[in-house]
């Protein structure tokens, strides 16, 4: 790319004027500020020690050698310390003939080497996916189709949290209150119906939590002596043993849930590579405690209850099986960690959960370096912050949660409601506007999820998300539609522009600053496989989208007389029309051919 060639060049330059020869890397280039002419900056301070003159003579001497020698620079400036150096026109037009046609264009051949194994999604089988599972599954796809697009070999796995005691409470309260219904019988989604048990029995558990209280018992007492929490225990301990009707009603609850997450990742477009199970994962993890325990890396406290020792390393101490013998989440994750390195030998295990569970992993990656893991320091915690609404925090638990199909729902309605407002597809045919209702809405939903960089917590509000006019899903899907609108009447006039000569002309201000913004897209999919964040390519796709929707408004295209110069635009519309579909499609987003 052009920083690299640059910073050759610059070497060059600084040997033949100062006499010494310096890395490429010691050069800081960077893009050139809007209010000043140029397009990539040189600072030029750090090389005073070798000119031995002030900075505006250095920068000057450096700036007249590259536009005498090298090919690359038209013209510079000096801004004080800043070598303002112009990139020629000749420079983006082969560019332009070298990639507007490489349908690969800003990816990475597949390297040969261990494969990244990416964990997101995570459900519980009790209740059904919500809004902040929406987060997580967008960023966890996202990122691992980024970092395909980076030569990684990727594996996408999943983990159900499938046995536990929030499974148990489902399954009591349907067994004590459910009358045997079921998804068919009900109508609902499998995932909707289990989940309305889990809510059921908070509900009624609070209810004896308060007559204890109420009879005299202290509250910290009363919220672990309540009966129904107690059931809910003794069931757990039932489904750890094997009992054979709890394993059964455990396996037909589950099915239930399955089905009902299959249908909501089809709609979001989620997929897996493999798939884990809680239920398999913590006997592996128990044997890893048992290992722990004869190596003395572990000790078991006299109630029976196992624990790691972590205060010599400025933590606590850890629980990693209960005096009953049941586990906890930490033991599963162990069983599981070991189960993926021995599936895959993965060059990294990574997590996408909630920034909440910072400490979580790190205590899990502390506690497998004690066992003699020493790959433990392959696992990358990607946290994300949790996603919020106006009027606070989601609460599973009490049903206070955005419900994942109901939201892919809503958003649909309001691409029909906000489209209809503005007459945009009166033309179109019932099952064409269903379709598009469909991919604007989530379109808007994921371009909305995933522009907000991993770490920040975010505020979601559905109808700021839709707007054709802001930075918005929609407001690039439009503007895809636009270019392909431009293309289809080229085509129609039989207009050949794909097959062009090298172009020989100077550019419109225009046609070089799309041309730049493409040059970059490479650099932008690797950032974002370094820094693991979709958020790069989203708002790249909505600054080149504004790009172009401003050459289109400036330039003539189809009525542009120089036939040479029709072409080229045709060209670069198309050329821009592909690489937002390559970065919307990193995002899971797809992009309509008309709107």
């Amino acid at each position: 790319m052009i920083e690299t060639l640059l910073a050759n060049e610059l070497s060059n330059a600084v040997e033949a004027l100062y006499g010494q020869q310096l890395s490429t890397d010691t050069f800081q280039i960077q893009k050139t500020r809007p209010e000043f002419e140029g397009d990539l900056t040189v600072v030029v301070f750090p090389l005073l020690r070798i000119s031995r003159k002030a900075p505006e003579p250095t920068a000057n001497e450096i700036g007249g050698y590259m536009v005498e020698h090298s090919a690359e620079v038209e013209s510079f400036n000096v801004i004080k310390g800043f070598l303002n150096l112009l990139i020629a026109d000749a420079y983006y037009l082969r560019f332009y003939h070298e990639k507007h046609a490489d349908m690969a264009f800003g990816f990475q051949p597949e390297k040969d080497e261990p494969p990244v194994v990416i964990e997101y999604s995570s459900p519980n089988t009790n209740k059904p996916l919500h809004l902040g599972h929406i987060r997580n599954n967008l960023l966890g796809w996202s990122v691992a189709e980024i970092l395909k697009a980076n030569g990684k070999k990727v594996a996408k796995v999943n983990l159900v949290n499938d046995r536990g005691i929030h499974i148990c409470k489902s399954m009591l309260a349907w067994q004590k209150w459910g009358k045997g219904k079921t998804p068919e019988g009900t109508g609902k989604k499998g995932d909707k119906l289990v989940g309305d048990y889990y809510v059921l029995f908070d509900k009624e558990y609070k209810k004896e939590v308060a007559k204890l209280i109420g009879q005299g018992m202290p509250k910290d007492e009363a919220t672990h002596q309540a009966p129904l929490l107690l059931e809910a225990k003794a069931m757990l301990k039932k489904w750890e043993t094997g009992d054979q009707e709890v394993r059964a009603l455990w396996k037909k609850m589950n099915a239930w849930v399955y089905s009902g997450f299959d249908k909501t990742y089809a709609r979001l477009g989620i997929d897996f590579d493999k798939t884990y199970y809680e239920s398999d994962t913590y006997l592996l993890g128990k044997a890893l405690v048992e290992e722990g325990l004869k190596k003395g890396v572990l000790f078991k406290k006299d109630d029976g209850s196992v624990w790691c020792d972590l205060k010599d390393e400025g933590l606590d101490e850890k629980l990693l099986l209960r005096g009953d013998g049941t586990s906890v989440y930490m033991t599963q994750d162990l069983g599981t960690a070991q189960l993926r390195y021995t599936d895959y030998k993965p060059q990294k295990l990574m997590y996408v959960v909630g920034n909440e569970q910072i400490y979580h992993f790190d205590v899990l990656k502390r506690i497998l370096k004690k066992l003699g893991r020493n790959w433990a320091d392959d696992i990358l915690h990607l946290s994300y912050g949790m996603v919020e609404l106006p009027e606070g925090k989601m609460k599973s638990r009490e049903g206070k949660v955005v419900d994942a199909d109901d939201l892919m729902e809503e958003m649909a309605r309001t691409a029909k409601k906000t489209s209809d407002e503005l007459g945009k597809f009166d033309d179109f045919t019932p099952e064409e506007s269903r379709n598009l209702y469909e991919m604007i809405g989530l379109g808007a939903l994921k371009y909305f999820m995933l522009k907000v960089d991993p770490k920040k917590t975010m505020m979601f509000n559905p109808a700021e998300s839709i707007d054709f006019n802001g930075n918005t899903g929609p407001f690039i899907q439009y503007t895809h539609a636009r270019i392909q609108s431009v293309l289809r009447k080229a085509k129609a006039e039989g207009l050949v522009f794909n097959e062009q000569k090298m172009p020989a002309f100077s550019l419109h201000k225009k046609e070089k600053a799309l041309l730049k913004m493409l040059h970059n897209f490479p650099q932008v999919v690797q950032l974002a496989g370094d820094t693991f964040s979709p958020a790069q390519l989203a708002n790249f796709s909505f600054e080149l989208s504004k790009e172009y929707n401003q050459f289109y408004h400036e330039l003539s295209i189809l009525k542009e007389p120089d036939e040479n110069k029709k072409f080229f635009r045709l060209g670069l519309s198309d050329f821009t029309a592909r690489t937002l579909g390559s970065a919307m499609g990193l995002l899971g987003i797809r992009l309509p051919e008309r709107m």
